[in-house]
Order: structure tokens, then C-alpha cells, then sequence
């Protein structure tokens, strides 16, 4: 046999090889991807994400409110919350007009971050943390910041998750407290 046809008998063997070995790399590497984006985890993560970006919008709504504006923010508080918390909402919402126009204050809540302190996907139930900056602007004097950190419990329903209590966080010595049903601060 000539040098030359040993030479690509042995070419032949070695691409047929690569292939080989390419062909079952790609079919693996496709059988991970597709295995890792049908997970359970993968998909309680996306969950966790829409709890956590919920929780954030519904608690920074609840504490950004607009006495020249009033109505379009009280409306943001009734559509960020569910049950018990929304159902004081609107019980309390023309003594809470009343307050607020008299006060002439501004306040508006920064979202500095955000946690899921628990989800139950099934049972459609979560917690979070979130901390807060929250500016109150008042008719004469300098506008005053201060940080927060807020327990809320959110309920998923027809629209989405929504607040269903929210409360201070407890700080430093101060005992553990779950929230409460409550219209912010």
C-alpha cells in the first residue's frame, strides 16, 4: 500500500472519529440545556423572580404617595393589594384623603433591595423583605429621608401577585414581628 493511501485511510478514521465525538457532544450538550430549562428549580427560580420584582413594585407603590396627585396613587395602593390589607384600603380611603390634603406631603420610596423570604408556589403564598428609602416632602422645610425595612406577604390571584399585609421589618433588639395587615407606615 502506497504512503499516500495510508495517509488518508488514517485521515478518513481520525475525521470520522471527530465527527463521531462532535455528534454525541452536541447531542449531550443539548440534552443538558433542555433538561436544566425544564427543571423544577429552574422554574421555581422564574417564580422567585416575579414574586421578588411584585413585592418590590407593591411595597415602593404603598409608600409613594402625591397629595396633587392623590387619587392616581391611592388607586396604585388598592391595585398593589389583595384581601384584608386592600379591603382597609378602601374602607379608610376618604379619611385617608382628607389627612393627606391637609398635610400637603410628598413622599416617594426607592427600592435599595429585595428579597423572597419564603414562597409556596402551590399554595400561591410568598414573603418578602424589602428595604426601602423613603423621602417625605412637606409643604415648607427640607425634604426628610429615611430607611426602611419592610416585611410584606403576597397573595398571587387572576392579575398577578399582590400584596396581602406589610408591616416594619423589626431592627436591632426589637422582637420578631410578622406583618400586619396595614396600610404601610
Amino acid at each position: 500500500m502506497a504512503a499516500g493511501a495510508v495517509f488518508t485511510r488514517r485521515a478518513t478514521t481520525v475525521a470520522v472519529a471527530l465527527l463521531v465525538v462532535a455528534a454525541v457532544c452536541a447531542a449531550w450538550s443539548g440534552w443538558s440545556w433542555y433538561q436544566a430549562a425544564h427543571d423544577d428549580s429552574a422554574r421555581y427560580a422564574r417564580a422567585r423572580d416575579k414574586v421578588l420584582a411584585a413585592g418590590e413594585q407593591a411595597v415602593q407603590n404603598m409608600n409613594t404617595l402625591d397629595h396633587a396627585d392623590l387619587s392616581h396613587g391611592l388607586d396604585l395602593w388598592e391595585a398593589s393589594t389583595t384581601g384584608d390589607l386592600h379591603d382597609q384600603l378602601v374602607q379608610g380611603r376618604a379619611d385617608f384623603e382628607k389627612q393627606v390634603q391637609q398635610a400637603q406631603t410628598v413622599s416617594t420610596a426607592q427600592v435599595l433591595s429585595g428579597a423572597v423570604t419564603e414562597l409556596d408556589d402551590r399554595a400561591g403564598r410568598a414573603s418578602v423583605m424589602i428595604a426601602l428609602r423613603i423621602t417625605v416632602q412637606a409643604p415648607q422645610g427640607k425634604p426628610s429621608a429615611k430607611e426602611s425595612r419592610m416585611l410584606g406577604e403576597l397573595t398571587r390571584t387572576v392579575d398577578g401577585w399582590k400584596l396581602s399585609a406589610l408591616g416594619q421589618a423589626p431592627t436591632g433588639d426589637s422582637a420578631a414581628a410578622s406583618p400586619q395587615p396595614s396600610a404601610g407606615q
